[in-house]
């Protein structure tokens, strides 16, 4: 049977169709960039990550501080060369609206755990607002046995569903601010500003100890991570409909974004051409300090600290052959 031309015309047309749609997923492989994703409750920070890797049929892909699967909230997620600061964000301050619920105890320190023991939390809101101010700045905080944290190559998570609970070494944690945002009688909403490494869910955990009738978290939210706030934040189904249309990349920002607390300087042709090639800098006109330095045509090469005059390298971000 021979195709008619409008047959013909009709599968070219979507020849054509598929080929732009292969050709703008060739175009979001090579972004480089971050994108904040606002994790939906019930995903891992994993399973985002492995979500958008999928969707944007990119290699380099991970995220910049994790989330527990009941947590929302910002989630900075980083393609291409701009992995190589995802570290700054998992270093960087966060911050959290948590849910304290009292009078429960539970095995995970949180509401998705096992109670372990119910007790009346007849707490007032200046008794609690009192006590809040005992847990602020530096101080020691034992992790969680419902944690990623490995002794002797096990996960503790993995050690505690097995019901084996091993001693924890306490860590080093600064909340800087901590502060009751509303609530009575056994339900509180709080706002936290802390360090990295630490768990909310075991900060309500001591908090309830402290006040005597046991604590635990009923919800998370994390507002901002580093300078990433909730509001630069897209949904995963919002992402994930723009990749399918193409306008994915829009959605992600520029690297030098995460610096953006540190002032700017231009290099002249000469340094920016010493810089991709790992020379070392003199540049004896700034102070000392970091600072984002770019190349005369606006690239952003590299985060550098100045000191007495010379500029070292922190983290390079000029195109490599291997990007």
């Amino acid at each position: 049977m021979k195709s008619s031309p409008g047959f013909y015309l009709l599968c070219k047309r979507a020849s054509l169709t598929q080929k732009t749609i292969a050709s703008e997923r060739i175009d979001l492989a090579t972004v480089n960039g971050i994108i904040i994703v606002d994790k939906p409750a019930g995903w891992t920070s994993h399973d985002v990550v492995a979500k958008l890797r999928g969707a944007l049929r990119v290699k380099r892909i991970g995220h910049g501080g994790t989330l527990d699967p009941m947590a929302t909230g910002v989630l900075p997620v980083f393609a291409g060369r701009a992995t190589r600061a995802a570290g700054f964000s998992e270093n960087a301050d966060k911050e959290y609206i948590a849910g304290l619920r009292l009078g429960v105890v539970t095995d995970t320190q949180d509401i998705t755990g096992n109670v372990i023991s119910e007790a009346c939390a007849s707490v007032s809101v200046d008794e609690l607002a009192d006590m809040l101010l005992r847990f602020e700045g530096w101080q020691k905080q034992i992790p969680p046995m419902y944690s990623a944290i490995k002794r002797d190559g096990k996960k503790l998570y993995e050690l505690a569903r097995r019901g084996v609970e091993v001693p924890r070494e306490a860590r080093d944690v600064n909340i800087s601010r901590l502060e009751l945002v509303e609530g009575a009688g056994s339900e509180f909403l709080l706002r936290i500003v802390c360090s990295k490494g630490t768990y909310i869910r075991t900060l309500c955990h001591d908090v309830g100890a402290a006040l005597g009738c046991g604590g635990t978290m009923s919800s998370l939210r994390r507002t901002r991570a580093g300078v990433f706030t909730i509001e630069s934040a897209h949904t995963l189904d919002s992402i994930l409909t723009a990749v399918a249309g193409g306008a994915g990349e829009g959605m992600f920002l520029p690297v030098d974004t995460i610096f953006s607390e540190f002032p700017a300087v231009t290099l002249s042709s000469g340094d920016a051409e010493k810089c991709r090639h790992g020379a070392s800098l003199k540049l004896a006109h700034l102070s000392d300090g970091r600072y984002r330095f770019y190349a005369p045509d606006g690239g952003f090469l590299m985060l550098g600290e100045a000191g007495n005059g010379a500029v070292k390298v922190v983290k390079s971000f000029y195109s490599l052959e291997q990007d």
